[in-house]
């Protein structure tokens, strides 16, 4: 038997490997770089190794193009590759492309004939997977094949189209792979995001559910400051708006507990309203209680090592609510008591039922039952705010109960058990008002509601009879007003100015002519008891003018001043006139 001639592994110029026959092997024509063997299994093998080891389909389709010359006197035309947009011809030696690709068009998905200058057989191959279309290879010769040349490239083609369809489900493997760990990727992203979204949640309703818990046990300060203590580990504190302290939850408290100036608290609270929330201010974080805009206090974290995170300022913004409900709720319940307790006593002084009385009383928790006494404060600062109200209360609160207060006018009323004493509340008033002009009447004992207007009365006398004295700041009870009590309310007025007419009514005239302060010196004089140099320094005078006014009013009234009885009626008459008718003339 003839031996096969040996064939030989090449490479050709382009780096495509290639079989080929030596130079004296009879009957093959050599065609191109290099020649398959027809129908040797070696070669097919050498073939399908070049395009499966292909990774891009328009390398296999220039790979397989490459081959058609080697397996007889074809050349390939032109290659395509099927994409979402259609036909893409794959770049190469195929100078007839243009011609072809509007046939290609044409074709659809079906093998067919192509028109090729010069060549009078031109065939485009399709190239088919299990998806569908893959490709074409458009292959010319000067005659049609015979049936070796039509298995030949049949085989090149089935090759060709297992080769882009490894490629492809390579592709798409590749996609998919990357696909998964886009979405692996996506899912830890999630899953992390959503682990944290757990946990704010969880920190969050743990918040939630321990101020709910502190409301729901009647809350109050300290309740908030230690929940915020032990929520965020760090000490809790809470301060009314002037700086003083309130509460305090934790440790390290400050003993005594440092006191701001003005100065610096004010510009500590602009620094903490310029912000919405929470406020670093040196080692504290400060929240303002603002409910409906009126600063009523702050809650505090006290952090010096600023470790404080989302969680902890959370945590404070809600403390910092429930402060506001809280001192909110307190502060309408004040005043609401407030009201009630003036409306009281209002009541009680224009004359009241005094069963009605009592219940009223006995809901605001004052009992009505037991001895009390009428007080009348004016100061000459009272302003129309409730400070002096506020004054008074805090200088005639007991142990035993809180006065009732309310407001006439300028002056400040209250309802007592206590009796004052001496000058301990006007000491104290003085001390907290910044100025001892102020002037104090006290009324005798109050046994029963019933007897309320009388005391007030009483003590508006008691009041006045202060304002009008040489030392007109200080208290006066009415009980030691001596003669100045039959004066009081209560008297006939025409029977007052008609005894003060048959003393007076002289002086009185000829002040009025003549301009001139007869009936006060007068009345000087008696209150400083006949003494020249005390009167006359009460009416910053000369002594030498006094004595001058003295003899005139000896003269115009034809009175004996130093006959007792004519000093004790001109003494009454001028306290008369300056008392009761108020100085007119």
């Amino acid at each position: 038997m003839a031996s096969r001639p040996t064939q030989r592994l090449s490479t050709d110029v382009s780096g495509q490997e290639v079989l080929s026959a030596p130079n004296d092997t009879p009957g093959i024509e050599r065609r191109g770089p290099g020649l398959l063997a027809a129908l040797d299994p070696h070669g097919l093998l050498v073939l399908s190794r070049t395009l499966f080891a292909c990774v891009e389909q328009s390398e296999i389709v220039r790979a397989a193009m490459h081959h058609v010359n080697a397996l007889g006197p074809y050349h390939a035309e032109a290659g395509y590759l099927a994409t979402r947009d259609g036909l893409s011809r794959v770049p190469g030696d195929d100078a007839q492309a243009p011609t072809v690709d509007a046939r290609m068009r044409e074709l659809g998905e079906a093998d067919g004939s192509v028109s090729v200058p010069e060549r009078s057989w031109a065939w485009a191959f399709c190239l088919r997977g299990t998806e569908g279309l893959l490709g074409y290879i458009v292959v010319s010769s000067r005659s049609g094949p015979d049936e070796q040349g039509h298995f030949l490239l049949s085989t090149l083609v089935g090759l060709t189209s297992s080769a882009l369809s490894l490629a492809a489900t390579r592709a798409s493997q590749h996609d998919n792979a990357d696909e998964l760990s886009r979405l692996r990727t996506e899912r830890d992203t999630a899953l992390l995001q959503l682990e944290t979204v757990r946990s704010e949640l969880h920190v969050q309703e743990t918040v939630h559910e321990t101020f709910a818990r502190v409301a729901a046990r009647g809350g109050g300060e300290d309740a908030i400051t230690q929940a915020l203590y032990e929520l965020t580990g760090l000490s809790a504190v809470i301060e009314d708006r002037f700086g003083n302290l309130r509460s305090w939850a934790g440790p390290d408290r400050p003993d005594p507990y440092p006191v701001r100036s003005s100065h610096h608290h004010e510009e500590m609270l602009r620094q903490a309203a310029r912000e919405a929330g929470p406020v670093r201010v040196k080692d504290r974080l400060i929240a303002l209680v603002r409910p409906r805009g009126d600063l009523l206090g702050l809650i505090a974290l006290h952090d010096p090592e600023a470790r404080a995170g989302e969680h902890t300022m959370f945590a404070l913004d809600h403390a910092q609510r429930s402060l506001a409900q809280e001192l909110l709720h307190m502060r309408e319940l004040t005043e609401a008591e407030l009201r009630l307790r003036r409306q009281l006593i209002d009541d009680l002084i224009e004359g009241t039922d005094e069963t009605n009385a009592y219940a009223r009383a006995e809901a605001l928790g004052h009992n009505l039952q037991r001895t009390h006494y009428v007080v009348v404060v004016d100061w000459p600062c009272s302003a129309a705010d409730d400070s002096l109200p506020r004054a008074v209360e805090q200088a005639t609160a007991t142990a035993a109960a809180r006065p009732l207060i309310t407001r006439r006018g300028d002056r400040v009323v209250l309802l007592t058990e206590a009796r004052p004493d001496d000058e301990a509340v006007h000491t104290a008033l003085a001390r907290e008002l910044g100025t001892p002009e102020g002037a104090i009447g006290v009324s005798t004992r109050c046994d029963s509601p019933a007897g309320v207007p009388r005391c007030y009365q009483e003590a508006v006398r008691a009041l006045k009879v202060r304002q009008s004295s040489r030392q007109h700041s200080g208290t006066t009870f009415f009980d030691e007003l001596g003669l100045y009590r039959i004066l009081g309310p209560g008297n006939d007025l025409r029977e007052l100015e008609g005894f003060v007419r048959e003393c007076l009514g002289r002086l009185i005239d000829y002040d009025a002519v003549h301009d001139t302060e007869l009936v006060e010196t007068l009345s000087r004089y008696f209150d400083c008891g006949g003494n020249y140099d005390d009167a006359a320094a009460a009416l910053t005078v000369h002594r030498s003018t006094l004595r001058y006014r003295l003899q005139r009013i000896r003269e115009i009234t034809d009175h004996d001043l130093a006959d007792v009885e004519t000093r004790l009626n001109l003494q009454v008459a001028t306290r008369v006139w300056k008392i009761i008718l108020g100085g007119r003339r």
